[in-house]
């Protein structure tokens, strides 16, 4: 089974997440899907559409890789207005199965939920919402519906139906830690909506917001994206609270996967460390970022911190006489 196929059976329906402060939030569904053989044929029909958006997905990809490979090496010709041709085809190839499927069957609750995630791929938004919205209608206890929904209304405005149906999607299921984390970004983005719909006041929405990203990592405790989501969050408050998000990179530290996700947090470390004005600790972080797509962060922070130090250096008060020193003035 491939990754992108994967990605549709263990995440699809749910992944079309509100801009935060990461690129993407991905969701995972939670859901029974067909396996690859069973006794009913239209669980069988519907797992080969899956199949099919995995292998168009696959297909588009490599396309786009191709074309800029031969862009890169200097090859002209009509290949971006033939490869926009040839994607929009296979799209409407796959929407056509998703369309009579659905006639064919149109309380496929499941279903509904793909083919709007097909759709918001293929930014036809409001054509997602209404297959969504068919499935919430379908099933209300189904809390995926209501995520996919609360993603949709999280990037209109007015948001508040989004705080709405991600809380709706919480209820449903309190143990799925993207729920929690979609709400932590929108609430912490649209914060003025937020005070309105909750009745709180700024520092309570922040609250809220660092609550809710808390509770999310409470249940997914591996995953770096979010601890970094979480320790980002810190630089928006208002003020800025800086121990509590030295606090939360110094945790994200302990769930990096790799070097490049370490150097990511030492350079936060490092600026943290210099706000606080510790700047023995901000330059020890720095001498650890070694990966040269890092050099401009750790010259520039590098040169902050030089600034800085130079600052406190000559705006130092002078130093206090020795007690039992003698005066250096004579006496007459």
């Amino acid at each position: 089974m491939s990754d992108i196929l994967a990605g549709l059976l263990g995440a699809l329906l749910a992944t079309n997440a509100p801009q935060g402060v990461s690129n993407l939030v991905v969701a995972r569904a939670g859901f029974s899907f067909p396996l690859a053989s069973t006794n009913d044929p239209v669980e069988n029909k519907f797992y080969q559409i899956l199949l099919d958006n995995d292998a168009v997905e696959k297909e588009i990809l490599g396309s786009m890789d191709n074309a800029d490979a031969f862009a890169r090496e200097g090859g002209g010709g009509r290949s971006g207005p033939t490869l926009a041709l040839k994607i929009q085809q296979r799209q409407d190839g796959l929407k056509k199965e998703y369309q009579d499927f659905i006639g064919l069957h149109p309380n496929h609750v499941n279903a509904h939920l793909a083919f709007g995630s097909f759709l918001n791929d293929s930014h036809d938004e409001d054509g997602a919402c209404a297959q969504w919205e068919t499935a919430r209608q379908l099933a209300p206890s189904n809390s995926a519906a209501w995520n996919n929904l609360a993603n949709y209304y999280g990037h209109r405005s007015p948001v508040k139906k989004a705080f709405e149906y991600y809380g709706k999607a919480i209820e449903l299921n309190p143990a799925e830690p993207v729920y929690y984390q979609n709400l932590a970004v929108t609430v912490y983005l649209f914060r003025s909506d937020a005070r309105e719909y909750y009745h709180l006041n700024e520092q309570q929405v922040f609250d809220k917001s660092l609550s809710l990203y808390r509770q999310a990592i409470k249940l997914d405790p591996d995953n770096f994206v979010l601890f970094t989501d979480y320790a980002k969050s810190f630089y928006g408050t208002n003020p800025p609270r800086w121990k509590d998000g030295l606090a939360a990179w110094t945790e994200a530290l302990k769930v990096a996967h790799d070097e490049d996700d370490r150097e990511e947090v030492c350079i936060h470390l490092a600026r943290i460390h210099l706000k606080l004005g510790d700047y023995d600790e901000a330059r020890a972080n720095l001498a650890l970022v070694t990966n040269a797509n890092n050099a401009a962060f750790k010259t520039r922070l590098t040169r902050n911190l030089n600034g800085a130090v130079e600052k406190a250096r000559t705006n130092a008060p002078p130093a206090a006489p020795r007690v039992g020193a003698t005066s250096s003035k004579s006496s007459i």
